[in-house]
């Protein structure tokens, strides 16, 4: 009689205990909060809410060695190509061809080619896939939500080649120059240092820091109403970029990649923008 009893009673518990998984519910879309906004060359083409994403494309789990985090970690994701192609329309090789900008809640813009954005490997993080809601990020120590953008290919683990925006907000297409028209040194020779410190800003410091009102949002504008180069010492703007650590604690990385003449180049590019100063928000 108690045999009769005990054994249903076992095998609920077993069949209970076998449903507890530990490998997470990858479809669950419910879980995912907020959306991604796509435009092409200002306006707005598609709105997309993560869940609506997830139910049209179920994310996988995928594993990356995480730079931020600095160890490998496991996200709930999906593909960058499909969630492109449904937003803009067109496939994947005409995409290659544009040139894109993720933006993230904070300001922190990334411009990016359709070559590398579409290289393979990129993906739309939706959630931790150990920590549910995303464990915290960098040196803020801030959530990744609603989105951040991981590789997962062997050779992609380099912000500098690879950046990983997250708290993502929104993907656009627009060449760099339409977008930031007023951090171009126009009548500058091609090869001038104010030139290349031009390419090295665009490709290094742009994603925080803005010129003349256009650029990132997370570092200090860099241009008006003064030129850093109006109130720093050239001396302590180089050793500050090199490694900002040494001055204070705060979220711009140290840039050991950066040599003497690439610091002297962005330092020209900084005096040569100093007279071409462009202050929309300027009281007349």
């Amino acid at each position: 009689m108690r045999a009769a009893v005990l054994l249903p009673l076992l095998a609920c518990l077993v069949a209970c205990g076998a449903s507890e998984s530990h490998e997470p519910e990858a479809s669950n879309e419910a879980r995912y909060e907020g959306s991604l906004v796509f435009r092409r060359h200002g306006d707005e083409v598609a709105s997309l809410s993560l869940a609506e994403l997830a139910r049209s494309f179920p994310p996988e789990v995928v594993s990356t060695e995480d730079p931020y985090y600095e160890t490998r970690k496991r996200f709930v994701a999906i593909p960058i190509e499909p969630i492109l192609t449904r937003a803009f329309g067109g496939d994947v090789e005409a995409l290659r061809r544009e040139s894109f900008v993720l933006k993230a809640l904070d300001g922190y813009a990334v411009p990016m080619s359709g070559e590398r954005l579409l290289e393979g490997g990129a993906h739309v993080a939706l959630d931790d896939a150990d920590v549910p809601g995303f464990a915290p990020i960098g040196p803020q120590r801030v959530s990744p939500a609603p989105a951040y953008l991981v590789w997962t290919r062997v050779g992609q683990s380099s912000l500098e080649t690879h950046p990983r925006p997250w708290q993502l907000a929104s993907i656009e297409i627009a060449s760099f120059e339409a977008l930031y028209p007023h951090t171009v040194p126009t009548g500058e020779p091609e090869d001038s240092p104010a030139t290349r410190g031009f390419a090295l800003f665009a490709g290094e410091c742009i994603r925080c820091h803005a010129i003349n009102r256009e650029g990132g949002r997370v570092g200090p504008e860099l241009n008006v109403p003064q030129s850093i180069v109006e109130y720093r010492p050239e001396a302590q703007i180089r050793a500050y970029i090199r490694n900002p650590l040494t001055f204070r604690y705060g979220a711009m990385p140290p840039h050991p990649n950066l040599g003497d003449r690439d610091l002297d180049d962005l330092v020209a590019y900084f005096h040569a923008m100093s007279t071409r100063k462009h202050d929309p928000d300027a009281t007349p």
